[in-house]
């Protein structure tokens, strides 16, 4: 039974997260944490962070990880063949579709109307972070992070893995608990 629950959820965020693993984070965050109950939204901002630390695709890292910790290899493996699985196939069936009509004006306004809703669902998930690190770190240890990546980030300009390191660090070092 794990092992199709597992696949089904990454099965399903893998068929509706249009527009790759940003837009399926909220929704692997819903099965994981709302319906199947495998984490609590801290464990998985910390999966989160960890994963993208990692290189690589960050759905196939957060399957493989949470497959791995309900049911092992075969769980990684069947959780990594799920969230592939439907991109896959869908790009095989749907790419003589789209190249075909790629000009036509529904396809564009189709795309444009899908961007602002996976950055509502990712607002979402933010705030959600941001509730959850509030309420376990404390609001200045939540500023000071947030204010200090946005700096280096957007005034700086050094690469998001030094930045996400960097707070692994300063969370080890001073929030290690």
């Amino acid at each position: 039974m794990i092992y199709w629950q597992i696949f089904v959820a990454f099965f399903i965020p893998g068929i509706v997260g249009y527009g790759g693993g940003p837009a399926s984070i909220p929704l692997v965050e819903n099965e994981v944490v709302g319906r199947f109950g495998w984490m609590s939204v801290n464990e998985f901002s910390e999966m989160l962070a960890m994963a993208n630390a990692l290189p690589g695709p960050i759905a196939t890292k957060m399957a493989g990880f949470i497959g791995y910790e309900q049911a092992g290899i075969l769980g990684a493996a069947i959780g990594v063949s799920a969230t592939v699985a439907p991109s896959l196939f869908l790009m095989i069936v749907l790419l003589n579709l789209l190249n075909k009509f790629k000009g036509s004006p529904r396809v564009k306004t189709m795309t444009s109307l899908i961007r602002p809703t996976i950055g509502i669902l990712l607002g979402v998930i933010a705030y959600q972070f941001f509730q959850t690190s509030y309420s376990s770190t404390g609001i200045i240890h939540t500023i000071l992070l947030i204010g200090l990546s946005f700096v280096l980030l957007e005034k700086v300009k050094v690469h998001p893995a030094f930045v996400i390191a960097g707070s692994l660090a300063y969370g080890a070092l001073f929030l290690g608990g």
